[in-house]
């Protein structure tokens, strides 16, 4: 059901919009939980240590996808707030055509270059093998990923944020069966984990995609739109490529220290994987609101409905905090539980690792969940400049630290301690821009369209 994001209060509607959004991207993270869970617990520390060392690759991959998906989400909300619906379908069909050809082209480097990046970032010999197995696996599945990554990004667009929710409840937790039954019926190893996730992936991509074309089919317009327009999609192109290169510049970082995680074996290694799931679970779940709140504020935004993209942050802070008061409890308390799920007979050095990673991060999530709230507005409005500088910004310092504090300690504990540091003044910086852009927006009596009119006139 398609839903206006610019009308009702809006602490209220954020809410509803936003928590299935949560609950989907809870399902969508099982799929890479589950895959590091059966790898531990059924292959071996190993496998567990060469799913996680993929995961990171893989990323890159993810941010493209991602790109797409919030730079035609964004686009598509904008049309569908100020009710352009004949350029919202020729928005959505642009969408579809570059990211056909994104896809293409990142599977022919990932089937080149994946074995050379592996190499790279010191991956040790006795995982390399499964590693490179599960991403040559993932690769040929990612065009599942693209598709599925456009169409949740048009539902999101259109104010639904349940459909995408029941599709991943579905085959995630589909994933889950299935990895069991390829990895301990038929013993297939870390290629059944990867296999399990390619299918699953793609039963979800086909309906999701199949539900989008029967929902824009019913949007009435007037005339047949075009299939492609070079204008719409440099307003996409505005969107996705800071979003991209966040996202994948992220992911290098990740990969950068990945490698310096690496050199402290595979215990440290496998200790890692685990914990970086679950704070993976954290993060991508703020991730996911902030990206509800960019279709909120774009939304808005096409209504010229200012006010209530000032109070989408107040709301948005409320939400995020809530979310992180049950987290942090968890983890810092109940970590070791966990960590247990994903290792069957986990050495004291993989369990020591993950604790402290998850002791040291989780508190400051009240922190980098402000931040996230902050960007999801400043990519809603298109200040994608502003945007890009606080990303940046937490990236480098978070490499930079992770590097230099792992030299200085001697120890894996100095590359923890580089995510808080990073996150801290990202999201100064964050507040600073969203504050400075909404001196920006009128000061509308009632917040809409009609007033932005009269004063424009």
């Amino acid at each position: 059901m398609n839903q206006d994001l610019t009308v009702g209060k809006p602490e209220t509607v954020l809410w509803k919009f936003c928590l299935p959004l949560f609950g989907s991207i809870i399902f969508q993270q099982l799929y890479n939980i589950a895959d590091s869970l059966v790898a531990g617990k059924f292959i071996g520390e190993n496998a567990l240590a060469a799913v996680g060392n993929s995961y990171e690759i893989t990323l890159i991959f993810i941010a493209f996808a991602f790109g797409c998906n919030i730079g035609c989400s964004v686009i598509v909300s904008q049309l569908f707030g100020a009710k352009e619906y004949g350029r919202l379908k020729t928005a959505v069909s642009t969408a579809c055509i570059f990211s056909a050809i994104i896809c293409v082209v990142l599977m022919f480097i990932g089937i080149v270059g994946c074995s050379p990046l592996l190499h790279l970032i010191q991956t040790p010999q006795e995982v390399f093998y499964d590693s490179k197995l599960y991403l040559d696996i993932y690769i040929w599945g990612l065009p599942f990923v693209f598709f599925y990554n456009i169409a949740t990004g048009i539902f999101s667009a259109l104010g639904d944020s349940k459909t995408p929710f029941y599709f991943l409840a579905v085959s995630s937790t589909s994933n889950i069966a299935v990895d069991i039954l390829f990895v301990r019926a038929f013993d297939m190893g870390v290629a059944g984990v990867a296999w399990a996730t390619f299918l699953c992936q793609g039963v979800s991509c086909i309906m999701a995609v199949l539900t989008v074309w029967r929902r824009l089919g019913k949007i009435q317009v007037p005339e047949k739109s075009p299939l492609f327009d070079g204008e719409l999609l440099k307003r996409i192109l505005v969107i996705a490529i800071p979003s991209i290169l966040q996202q994948s510049f992220i992911s290098v970082g990740n990969i950068l220290i990945q490698s310096v995680i690496n050199g402290f074996g595979a215990s440290v290694m496998a200790g890692y994987s685990a914990a970086v799931k679950l704070n993976n679970l954290v993060i991508t779940s703020f991730t996911t609101i902030g990206n509800g709140i960019s279709n909120f504020s774009a939304q808005n935004l096409g209504a010229c409905k200012y006010g209530r993209i000032r109070e989408c942050f107040r709301a948005g802070i409320k939400m995020v905090w809530c979310l992180c008061v049950p987290f942090v409890i968890l983890y810092i308390f109940f970590g070791r539980y966990l960590l247990l799920l994903f290792m069957e007979k986990g050495s004291s050095a993989a369990l020591m690792t993950g604790r402290q990673f998850l002791w040291i991060l989780s508190p400051f999530y009240f922190v980098i969940s402000i931040k996230l709230v902050a960007d999801g507005i400043l990519r809603g409005t298109s200040a994608m400049r502003q945007f890009m500088t606080a990303t940046f910004i937490d990236l480098i310092l978070r490499v930079c630290f992770a590097f230099v504090l792992s030299d200085w300690t001697n120890s894996a504990m100095g590359i923890w301690c580089a995510w808080p540091s990073g996150w801290t003044i990202a999201m100064v910086f964050s507040v600073f821009f969203f504050r400075k852009e909404c001196k920006k927006f009128p000061n509308l009596s009632d917040g809409t369209l009609e007033d932005s009119k009269e004063i424009a006139g």
